[in-house]
């Protein structure tokens, strides 16, 4: 059976999920799932879901405990997983249900404060983020700027070897269960746009910040961040005074998809994969549940599932825009499809409620559109001036 459908009913589905490891890999594998079974439980699972965080603290913590972090967070030349490994990993995860949202933020960050920290600053922090304590969130949307984060208005001021800072951010998802926020912040504000940004990390237990939650229409918890006179000293700063978007450039690459193909082939092809093979299992369930009997029902499961089939194969930042259209044109079909059933909740109607906020994550399917237009095709940049009016025509 494929995608819940009886073999046959779209033809003959061949099979390549079989792959023999070596032998090493095998027993990675087999403590991978060990580890999982042992610490993913429906318990945690549901109260994850309950308040939306993102994140399962006490797994998150066992696995720092039990040394899973460092290697993920390291490459395989310096002793991390190596591209197998990672993959099983990553998969196994994917299985279990284990909620990504906040360390793969983490992830994104660190390597910008790997390159950019003091070493003062790192021998603060990584411990700790090897050991699971030590998380990271994002510190960059402001409520008036929407996806041009360039306009950021939140204005650090030096003061000696301090840092005083006031403004605010939206979006600051997982600030609550995280130990800094990775803050962007406007250092010149007569500076060329651009240039007069710098990064720091901030400590969220800082006097003077203040996190306040914000839940979304599909119950995921994210926090508008205040900052009214927070003092740091000048080591949480990332790379040069106004230089930021050298800083940011990396974790923002990463976020958008466009940093271009795994070289190994082992990867996810497109930055949001983990999303589409959700939307895939969606659609599975609902495939089960349907009257497949029915010839409109069977079409339109049979084109749901054709446009996952072709988001899950697009790549890059191309696959972004992809994935993120396809789950907001496919979740009101596998809710039509399923009927009053639809009601009651499941992974359909959870779809339903998330595909609008996909579209935006990082920046909204327009901006990426505008990107692939711009710097992949070549259109040169979008004009979003008034149109004129007939009389000037």
């Amino acid at each position: 059976m494929r995608f819940g459908f009886p073999a046959g009913l779209f033809g003959e589905a061949m099979d390549f999920s079989a792959l023999e490891l070596a032998t090493d890999d095998q027993e990675f594998l087999d403590r991978t799932r060990q580890f999982l079974a042992a610490n993913v439980t429906e318990e945690l699972l549901y109260r994850e879901h309950e308040t939306g965080d993102g994140l399962i603290e006490d797994l998150h913590l066992a696995m720092g405990a039990e040394g899973w972090l460092e290697p993920e967070a390291t490459n395989a030349k310096d002793g991390g997983f190596t591209p197998v490994q990672r993959r099983i990993w990553d998969l196994e995860r994917r299985r279990a249900k284990v909620p990504l949202v906040t360390w793969g933020g983490t992830l994104m960050i660190l390597k910008a404060v790997r390159q950019f920290g003091s070493p003062e600053l790192l021998d603060e922090v990584l411990p700790g983020v090897y050991g699971g304590e030590v998380r990271f969130a994002m510190g960059y949307t402001e409520p008036e700027g929407g996806s041009d984060i360039a306009t950021c208005k939140t204005r650090a001021v030096r003061d000696g070897d301090e840092w005083v800072i006031n403004g605010q951010k939206m979006f600051t998802s997982g600030a609550h269960n995280c130990r800094y926020i990775f803050l962007l912040t406007n250092t010149d504000p007569t500076g060329r746009r651009h240039r007069n940004l710098t990064m720091f990390l901030v400590p969220t237990d800082s006097p003077g910040l203040e996190i306040q939650g914000l839940r979304t229409v599909d119950g995921e918890r994210t926090n508008i961040s205040y900052y009214s006179d927070v003092r740091i000293p000048d080591r949480y700063r990332l790379g040069e005074v106004n230089d930021g978007w050298a800083v940011l450039n990396g974790p923002l690459t990463a976020e958008h998809g466009a940093g271009g193909a795994d070289p190994v082939g082992l990867a996810d092809i497109a930055t949001m994969g983990s999303f589409a093979a959700l939307m895939a299992e969606s659609a599975d369930e609902v495939a089960t549940q349907a009257d497949i009997g029915d010839g409109s029902a069977a079409y339109r499961l049979g084109r749901a599932h054709a446009r996952i089939e072709a988001a899950l194969s697009t790549p890059g930042i191309f696959g972004r825009v992809a994935i993120a259209q396809t789950m907001r044109d496919v979740a009101p079909e596998l809710m039509d499809v399923l009927g009053s059933a639809a009601a009651l909740p499941s992974n359909a109607e959870h779809l339903y409620r998330w595909a609008p906020l996909v579209g935006i994550y990082g920046g909204t399917i327009d901006v990426f559109r505008n990107m692939i237009a711009q710097y992949i095709l070549g259109l040169g940049r979008p004009n979003y001036s008034l149109p004129k009016s007939a009389s000037q025509l």
